[in-house]
C-alpha cells in the first residue's frame, strides 16, 4: 500500500523501494487490461461489421505497442537490479582479496587470527581463495619441477605423453610411496618400495593379496596399520602435508583430532591441481620434507612463503608471546609411555633325545609361532609365544610357571608329560619401544622333544580362534617379522652360538621348573 505525504511517497521501512517500482508497473498494467476488456466487450456487441473493424483498429495496435513497451521496461529494471548486485559482489570479493594480499598489522588486529581462535575448532578456518589456490599451485609446481629429488616412484614424468594405463600405474606407485613415507625416512622406504612393486605392480595385483602376505612384506617398516590401509585402499594424509597446510593457514587445532584431520583433507583438496594431481601431492610432501621441516624451516627458500600466514604472524609485533613458524602445527602433549612386561619363549622342537646330539645338529628343528589378534597392537602379525606379566611378579619361577600354563592351554604342550625338555635357559632381556608402550621382554629358549610328534604341515586354528604354525630355520629367515620379533630371534641365535655351545648347560634330568 502507498501513502501520500505532500509530493513524497512514504514506504514501510522493512520493504525495499525496488518492490514498489514493480508494484506500480503491475498496477498500471492491470488498469490497461480492464480498459481493453471493456472495449472488447463493445466490439462483441457492435451491430455492423464496419463498427467492429473500426473499434478493432482503435484497440489492437495500441495494445501491442503498450505490451512491448512494458516488457522492455520490466527487463531494463531487472537488468539494472542484477547489474547492481554483480557490482557489489565484485567489490566485496576485490576487497577480500586485497585484505588477504596486504595482511597488514591493522588486519591482524581487526580479524582474529586462526591461532587465537577457539582451540580444537575448525569452523573459523577460511578456505583458500581462488587467487590463493592458483598462485600456490603455480609457485609450488614450478619449484618442484626444478628441485625434485630423483626417486623410484617419480620415474615417469607427468609432462610426458602417457596412455591411460600408464597414468593409472603411476598413480598407484605414487600412492604406495606416500603411504610408506608416513613417518618413515626415504632411504628406508626405497628398499621396501622396490620389493613391493615387484610383487604387486598394480592395484589389481594388490587386490588379490591377503592381509598376511601384505603384513609379511611390510614387516620391519613399522606402523603396521599403514599396510592394512593399503590393502583396504584407505586414504591417509601425510605428516609433511599436514605441516605445510597448518603453516599456510596458521592452524593451531590439535592435528590428531578427527575434525582437524577432516579440515586438512578439505584444504588439501582445494589446492590439488586437477591437471597434475600426482605431481602436486608429491610437491607438497617434498616441500615438507626438504624446506618446511618440523624444527628448522627454510622460509627464505620456500616458494609459497608469501602465502604463509604462520610466517606473516612471526613477523608481526605482538604484545604477548612471540609467535614462531615452528609453533604450527601445534605440538600435542605426548601421553606418558605405559610400561609393560612380558615373558617370551622361543619353543624349538627337535627330534634329538639329548643335549649333546642336539648341539651337534639342530638345523632341522622347527619353531612354534602364534598369530596376534586381528585388532589392536601389531594386529595379525606373527610372534613367539609370550605372556604379559605384572611388574611385581617377574621372577624366574613366576615367568616359567606362567609360560607353562600358556603352552598347555594354547598348544597342549606339557613339559613333563607330553614332551621331554632337552634344554631350557634364560637368554636375556630386551626392551622394545612402541609409540605409547615401553615393552620389557624376558627371553628364554625352550628345546623340546615331543613324545607323540606334532603335525607341522599346516597352520592350526583352535576352537578359541587362536592361530599358530610351525616354521623351520630357513622359513623364519624369509618370513616377515616385526623388528621386535626379529631381535628376539637373533638374540636366541647369538646365545646358541656364543653362550650355549661354548659353555654347555645340561637340561634338567627329572623335573623342569
Amino acid at each position: 500500500m502507498l501513502y501520500w505525504a505532500g509530493n513524497n511517497l512514504n514506504f514501510p521501512p522493512q520493504i525495499p523501494f525496488k518492490h514498489y517500482q514493480v508494484t506500480i508497473a503491475s498496477s498500471a498494467l492491470m488498469d490497461d487490461v480492464r480498459r481493453k476488456t471493456c472495449k472488447r466487450e463493445k466490439v462483441a456487441v457492435a451491430g455492423s461489421k464496419r463498427e467492429k473493424e473500426t473499434l478493432a483498429e482503435d484497440i489492437y495496435p495500441k495494445e501491442t505497442h503498450k505490451r512491448k513497451t512494458f516488457r522492455r521496461e520490466r527487463k531494463a529494471l531487472a537488468d539494472t537490479i542484477e547489474e547492481t548486485h554483480e557490482r557489489k559482489t565484485f567489490k566485496r570479493e576485490k576487497e577480500a582479496l586485497e585484505a588477504i594480499e596486504d595482511f597488514s598489522l591493522k588486519d591482524t588486529q581487526r580479524i582474529k587470527p586462526t591461532h587465537m581462535r577457539e582451540k580444537g575448532s575448525l569452523r573459523d578456518i577460511e578456505d583458500f581463495s581462488l587467487e590463493e589456490t592458483l598462485k600456490i599451485r603455480a609457485s609450488l609446481l614450478g619449484w618442484y619441477d626444478k628441485n625434485q629429488r630423483i626417486l623410484p616412484w617419480r620415474a615417469n614424468s607427468v609432462r610426458e605423453s602417457e596412455e591411460r594405463e600408464d597414468a593409472e600405474a603411476r598413480a598407484y606407485a605414487v600412492w604406495v610411496s606416500e603411504v610408506m613415507l608416513q613417518q618413515t625416512r626415504v632411504a628406508t622406504v626405497i628398499r621396501y618400495y622396490g620389493r613391493w612393486m615387484e610383487k604387486w605392480p598394480s592395484i589389481h595385483h594388490l587386490a588379490q593379496a591377503s592381509q598376511e602376505e601384505v603384513n609379511e612384506m611390510w614387516a620391519g617398516l613399522g606402523y603396521y596399520r599403514r599396510a592394512r590401509y593399503l590393502l583396504e585402499a584407505v586414504p591417509v594424509v601425510d605428516g609433511n602435508v599436514i605441516r605445510v597446510i597448518a603453516r599456510l593457514k596458521a592452524i593451531s587445532s590439535n592435528p590428531k583430532e578427527s575434525t582437524t584431520v577432516k579440515g586438512f583433507w578439505k584444504l588439501a583438496g582445494q589446492l590439488v591441481d586437477p591437471e597434475r594431481p600426482g605431481d602436486f601431492n608429491q610437491a607438497l610432501m617434498e616441500l615438507g620434507s626438504t624446506l618446511c621441516t618440523p624444527s628448522s624451516p627454510s622460509c627464505s627458500s620456500c616458494p609459497v612463503s608469501k602465502r604463509c600466514q604462520a610466517l606473516s604472524l612471526s613477523k608481526t609485533p605482538n604484545s604477548g608471546k612471540e609467535i614462531l613458524v615452528t609453533d604450527f602445527p601445534v605440538k600435542v602433549s605426548k601421553v606418558k609411555q605405559r610400561e609393560d612386561f612380558a615373558a617370551v619363549c622361543l619353543v624349538e622342537i627337535t627330534e634329538k633325545l639329548d643335549l649333546e646330539s642336539w648341539k651337534l645338529e639342530s638345523e632341522k628343528d622347527i619353531f612354534l609361532m602364534i598369530k596376534r589378534p586381528d585388532e589392536g597392537l601389531l594386529a595379525g602379525l606373527w610372534e613367539f609365544p609370550s605372556v604379559l606379566l605384572d611388574e611385581t611378579n617377574m621372577g624366574l619361577c613366576t615367568r616359567r610357571s606362567a609360560m607353562n600354563k600358556y603352552l598347555k592351554g594354547t598348544f597342549g604342550l606339557e613339559t613333563n608329560r607330553s614332551s621331554r625338555v632337552i634344554f631350557r635357559g634364560d637368554v636375556g632381556e630386551y626392551v622394545h619401544i612402541f609409540t605409547h608402550i615401553r615393552l620389557k621382554m624376558h627371553v628364554e629358549l625352550l628345546v623340546l622333544n615331543l613324545k607323540g610328534g606334532i603335525d607341522t604341515s599346516n597352520v592350526k586354528n583352535d576352537s578359541q580362534g587362536i592361530c599358530w604354525r610351525c616354521v623351520d630355520e630357513n622359513s623364519i629367515k624369509n618370513i616377515g617379522l616385526t623388528s621386535g620379533v626379529r631381535k628376539v630371534y637373533n638374540m636366541i641365535q647369538d646365545f646358541k652360538k656364543k653362550g650355549l655351545l661354548q659353555n654347555p648347560v645340561r637340561g634338567p634330568k627329572k623335573k623342569d621348573v
